[in-house]
């Protein structure tokens, strides 16, 4: 992770400092014609996988917005953000008047990102949303993501979506839309967004320097299914070898020996973890999804229905391990477990 921006994988460039979006020209067109008509939601859901841009559009369009505060007056296209324009720089050192960026916060005594978005934070939206703008402008609140928020958050969030403040403008981010509360995605409108294609994966690595190399480097843009963090975190990450230990580990015909399974354990739970860790929950919980479907498709309903809830039951372990900081190695080394045992 950056030192300098938490959350932020490293290679990567924060999306308030992100100039350049790539793909996603329909949605940006979209979100430009309908500001321009004056006719646009107050709260706008981003959906899609995680790393393809969300974040990006989300600051691209506030920028547009805070640039041409009268939708009559605005461009029916969105522009590259300039870094030469007072609006885009404040945007950039997060210190603009007009926007807050509403994530997981840092905690102060262990330096690390916090696990949820809590209802402290969304109280910062509802004292930000109340200031009286100076300049007349727009004051808009990205969530980055919706699905950070714990129960109270996102209780607190509805309530300020039921009655927004005029010229008031919500982007909501999610990787997940039917995990967020109904009621918060009934008060928005939906805009979904693809994964990126292997021309604009490509195109967005090489602009950030990133660009794969080696005997791996076709592998990397077909294994990171349209996203720039899937990406990253194979070629900065080790994603490849994590890929390659869990499927060992799980596909073995006989049981694997358990130093292999505590050496994987051990890498994913190490200090400074998160990233890697977060991958592998990721990776485990696809792996069984797919094998379900593929179960299903095959007419096994039995061995799919077993592996649908072993998926439930994986996602709800990984949340509340993260929730409550548990033990992430005996948290693996149960996930590899269970796996092994329902295959």
């Amino acid at each position: 992770m950056s030192e300098d921006r938490p959350g932020i994988l490293d290679g990567a460039v924060h999306p308030a400092e992100q100039t350049k979006l790539f793909g996603h020209t329909e949605a940006q067109d979209f979100l430009a014609r309908s500001y321009r008509s004056g006719k646009g939601h107050h709260a706008i859901l981003i959906e899609g996988p995680e790393g393809i841009g969300k974040a990006t559009l989300a600051f691209r369009f506030a920028n547009h917005v805070l640039h041409h505060p009268e939708p009559a007056e605005a461009p029916d296209a969105l522009a590259d953000p300039s870094p030469a324009s007072p609006i885009t720089r404040q945007l950039a050192a997060g210190a603009s008047h007009n926007l807050l960026h509403l994530t997981r916060p840092v905690d102060e005594k262990s330096g690390k990102v916090k696990s949820a978005i809590t209802v402290d934070e969304v109280r910062k939206a509802g004292k930000f949303l109340a200031q009286t703008s100076g300049t007349g402008n727009w004051r808009i609140v990205i969530i980055d993501p919706a699905d950070d928020l714990n129960r109270n958050a996102a209780n607190a969030i509805l309530k300020i979506l039921e009655e927004p403040p005029k010229r008031s403008l919500f982007l909501v981010l999610t990787h997940a839309p039917g995990k967020l509360l109904p009621t918060i995605r009934s008060r928005c409108l939906p805009l979904a967004l693809s994964p990126l294609s292997e021309r604009d994966l490509a195109a967005a690595l090489d602009s950030l320097g990133a660009t794969p190399t080696g005997p791996r480097a076709g592998e990397v843009i077909a294994a990171a299914h349209g996203s720039v963090a899937e990406a990253l975190k194979l070629t900065k990450y080790g994603g490849f070898d994590i890929v390659e230990a869990f499927r060992t580990i799980v596909t073995a015909p006989a049981e694997p020996p358990r130093r292999d399974v505590h050496k994987l354990a051990d890498v994913l739970s190490a200090k400074d973890s998160d990233t890697v860790f977060s991958f592998f929950c990721q990776h485990a919980t696809d792996f069984v999804t797919d094998a379900a479907r593929t179960a299903a498709l095959a007419g096994d309903i039995s061995r799919a229905d077993r592996l649908a809830h072993l998926s439930s039951q994986l996602g709800e372990r990984i949340a509340i391990a993260q929730g409550y900081n548990l033990d992430r190695k005996q948290t693996i080394i149960t996930v590899l477990d269970d796996i092994r045992a329902s295959l």
